[in-house]
């Protein structure tokens, strides 16, 4: 036969314990061993009144039968005096059975504000104030065991009840979370919905029934849901009259009434109902995990349908009705201000894993280090606001889901090295807002100053699940464009084991979106578990790079473009593969421990040692032509007003300089990514225009001998592309020609 369970040592709190399944419990603990705590404030079952003579009737049983025990009278409402009498007496708290409660029944039309608020106050919030005051110490002791009444009343509903009903399941949600919530520190939270005689049922019950449904045939299982070797945890149980059965929470398998890129129609909710409602095979989710992941299930389904558009089919726009991107584009937001001393710096560098293990973070993490400087991707930290604090949700008409965000892409350029302190201006527009069908994109461009200083330039590709279907371009030439690896393998391997804290940390540099520490939060998103930040795993490649490729010299450094492509949890090891090609080093960061990636289409380009852009021009007049003389004019006008051109033209120009019909040099001028560029080759990215003419023919352009509609017309000058583009080259060379 199995040892009896036993309380010794254990202090436990009955609330509600002057009569009926209070007294039981507080009865049942002392018999076997319980310290306990009686509290009643002596009131009738209405709440009317107050005495001490309940709780010291039961005091006196249990001391009489050679158990310690000790009286409160204080409401529940009163928590702390509760918690702090078990303290002063026997100096902690192990056990809380919350069982106190009143009844004020009246027909719901007949419930008054009073009849209302004091069930609330008594049941629902007597509960949390009287848990709450013995929550840390049952976590710092790791160990609590809860019991939270609630009642059929509560689960099924009842006339008359409608007060009643709302707090007792309002019980069962604060019990299910509290399990969630104290499972790692050992507090289990269970609840009961228990059918017994008492104060509240003995006016409505008959003396047989009373006689049938005694509390002693409810109190043994408060005792085994509370005994320290009981594992369950979250669960609820009905119970009486020496029966005790558990309830869980059970789903129809339901029906999909959605197709992709159709809207969804209260028609077919009414032709798939009875599916909805049909319980056979049903699914029964225990968690909030549980359920949100056949919900995620659901979306994938629906993505991967081949629908053919019906085009006589209304596709409502997912932003609102009538939904204009275009008259977002190029609206600004209002500035945003970021003022730092050396500790935001320090941080952002310990929040992307760089550690005084090793020599060459010293300068990153200590202020008093010879040339102590900031991480180049720090720019995103003062820039990020734009996109965090309230920026684009504060732009009129633009109704974004903000729990349907996603990270998409980053693109950061920096023109010159960020001060290790200082305040900062960052100015935000919406460049562009795609409709990419399942989702849409905003595109958002963040210019950063110090002072009138431009600092650095952000592109933040917003992603909005769901927001599609608006009829709107799926493209756009403003879009920092990602770029695949070359195929071979890398040129170098790096990786980096994050800590099981690394969130938590990277959080503090001012992304606070719960979904990196919070689990509950991290489940309605559909994750396991709490993710580590897109911009983290950033971090971690982008100072990959600037170790192996730059031995940590934060001036070598000009740009970086990434794409996020799968989440990372904090403990998993990043991998970041490089590869060189000139001043571009491509990257893909994986996950070392899944092979997933979850850094795609990426690249850091890094300035020469000299800190000039990748191809100098001294190396292409070696080629002895005309043109290379104005080339190298168009590349000191662009290190000059580069920020300024780019505002104004935003385009790639792609040159094919011939001699004796042969392509004798490329050159590329680009006006669209962060302060410009001129460089010998092909464009990096697609180019807007593409020209080729001969060398001789190109400098009787420049000087005007040769006008550029005849030139063209005639053959000499080939264009293709965006025609209309090369007006705006005027800009770059007005007092020279008008190319």
């Amino acid at each position: 036969m199995s040892a009896p369970l036993r309380f010794d040592g254990r202090v436990v709190l009955v609330t509600g314990a002057g009569g009926g399944l209070g007294r039981a419990y507080a009865l049942a603990f002392a018999e076997r061993g319980a310290l306990v705590v009686v509290n009643d404030l002596g009131g009738d079952f209405k709440g009317h009144g107050k005495s001490s003579s309940a709780a010291d009737k039961v005091v006196e049983e249990i001391r009489a039968k050679g158990g310690k025990a000790v009286a409160n009278y204080d409401s529940v409402e009163a928590g702390e005096k509760l918690v702090q009498t078990a303290l002063d007496t026997f100096g902690r708290i192990d056990i809380l059975v919350n069982n106190a409660g009143i009844l004020r029944d009246r027909s719901f039309v007949r419930i008054s504000d009073d009849d209302w608020d004091i069930i609330q106050r008594i049941h629902l919030r007597g509960s949390f104030q009287v848990t709450r005051a013995a929550w840390n110490h049952m976590k710092n002791q790791n160990f609590g065991r809860i019991i939270m009444t609630s009642s059929a009343a509560g689960i099924y509903g009842n006339f008359g009840q409608a007060n009643y009903s709302a707090a007792k399941l309002g019980l069962v949600g604060l019990a299910n979370t509290l399990a969630v919530e104290g499972r790692k520190y050992n507090i289990h939270c269970n609840t009961i919905a228990p059918t017994a005689g008492s104060r509240l049922t003995q006016t409505v019950m008959p003396q047989d029934m009373l006689d049938a449904f005694k509390p002693e045939y409810v109190a043994p299982l408060v005792l085994w849901l509370c005994h320290e070797s009981c594992k369950e945890n979250g669960g609820l149980f009905e119970v009486g009259a020496g029966w005790i059965g558990k309830l869980r929470w059970e789903r129809s398998l339901g029906a999909i009434v959605r197709q992709k890129n159709h809207p969804m129609t209260p028609e077919a909710v009414r032709n798939k109902w009875e599916n909805i409602c049909d319980f056979h095979n049903a699914s029964k989710p225990h968690t909030i995990q549980e359920s949100v992941s056949q919900l995620n299930d659901v979306l994938r389904q629906i993505e991967s349908q081949d629908v053919s558009p019906n085009p006589t089919s209304y596709r409502a726009p997912a932003f609102s009705t009538g939904f204009d991107s275009a008259k977002f584009v190029g609206q600004k937001l209002s500035s945003t201000q970021y003022e730092y001393t050396h500790m935001q710096p320090i941080l952002y560098a310990l929040g992307v894993g760089m550690s005084t293990k090793d020599p060459d973070h010293l300068k990153f993490l200590f202020e008093g280090s010879d040339g102590f400087c900031c991480l180049p991707t720090f720019a995103v930290i003062p820039a990020q606001s734009s996109m965090l604090d309230g920026g684009l949700s504060s732009v009129p008409g633009l109704n974004i889901d903000f729990t349907k965000v996603l990270h998409g892409e980053q693109y950061l350029e920096l023109y010159k090295p960020l001060p290790t302190s200082g305040r900062l201006t960052s100015e935000a527009s919406i460049a562009d807002i795609l409709d990419k069908g399942s989702g849409a994109v905003i595109l958002l461009d963040v210019y950063t100053y110090s002072g009138k200083d431009l600092l650095c330039y952000n592109q933040f590709s917003v992603f909005v699940v769901g927001a599609g279907g608006f009829g709107g371009k799926r493209s756009s030439e403003k879009t920092k464009a990602t770029v695949n690896p070359p195929n071979r393998k890398p040129d170098s391997v790096l990786t980096d084991v994050t800590t099981v804290d690394q969130a938590a940390l990277y959080r503090l540099s001012g992304d606070w979106n719960p979904l990196h520490i919070e689990p509950g939060f991290a489940a309605l998103g559909g994750f396991q578990k709490p993710i580590l930040h897109g911009l983290c795993s950033f971090g971690y490649a982008a100072r990959h790079v600037l170790k192996h490729f730059a031995n940590n010299d934060v001036t070598k450094f000009k740009a970086i473009k990434v794409r996020f492509a799968k989440p990372v949890f904090p403990g998993q090891t990043l991998q970041t593969e490089m590869w060189k090609e000139g001043n571009r080093i491509h990257i893909c960061t994986k996950v070392k421990e899944t092979g997933e990636i979850a850094i795609a289409g990426a690249y850091v380009d890094l300035l020469s040692t000299s800190s000039q852009p990748e191809v100098k021009i001294p190396s292409a007049l070696a080629s002895g032509l005309q043109s290379d003389l104005v080339f190298e004019e168009i590349g000191r006008r662009i290190k000059e007003v580069g920020s300024e051109l780019v505002k104004k033209v935003n385009a790639v120009f792609e040159w094919n300089i011939t001699k004796d019909k042969k392509t004798a040099v490329q050159w590329t001028i680009d006006l669209k990514n962060g302060s410009g560029e001129l460089y010998r080759g092909p464009a990096r990215s697609k180019a807007d225009t593409t020209f080729t003419l001969a060398d001789e023919d190109f400098m009787d352009l420049v000087l005007g001998k040769m006008n550029p509609q005849k030139a063209f017309l005639s053959g000499k000058l080939k264009l293709k592309g965006n025609i209309l583009l090369s007006q705006k080259l005027e800009t770059i060379l007005k007092d020279y020609a008008k190319l």
